[in-house]
């Protein structure tokens, strides 16, 4: 009966595994706060909006954030 009840050390992730995901979720959010701003109407056009850090570096440290949250799950700790 004892081998059926789910001991602390049986989990999937351990402690690293849920730094790493929690890091790259914070990348994530970063990348979309970086994509924010000022928006553009009929009445005033904000050229901001096609600057490079919205459409070229936010989606890229996004990607970078996704990526990383992956290997966050994926990431297997060496046996001691």
């Amino acid at each position: 009966f004892n081998r059926y009840i789910m001991d602390r050390r049986d989990f999937a992730f351990g402690k690293t595994n849920f730094v790493l995901i929690g890091i790259s979720m914070i990348v994530v959010v970063i990348g979309f706060l970086l994509m924010t701003g000022a928006s553009s109407s009929r009445e005033a056009f904000d050229g901001e909006i096609f600057s490079a850090m919205r459409i070229k570096v936010a989606p890229v440290i996004c990607l970078v954030g996704f990526l990383s949250i992956i290997a966050g799950i994926m990431y297997k700790p060496k046996k001691k």
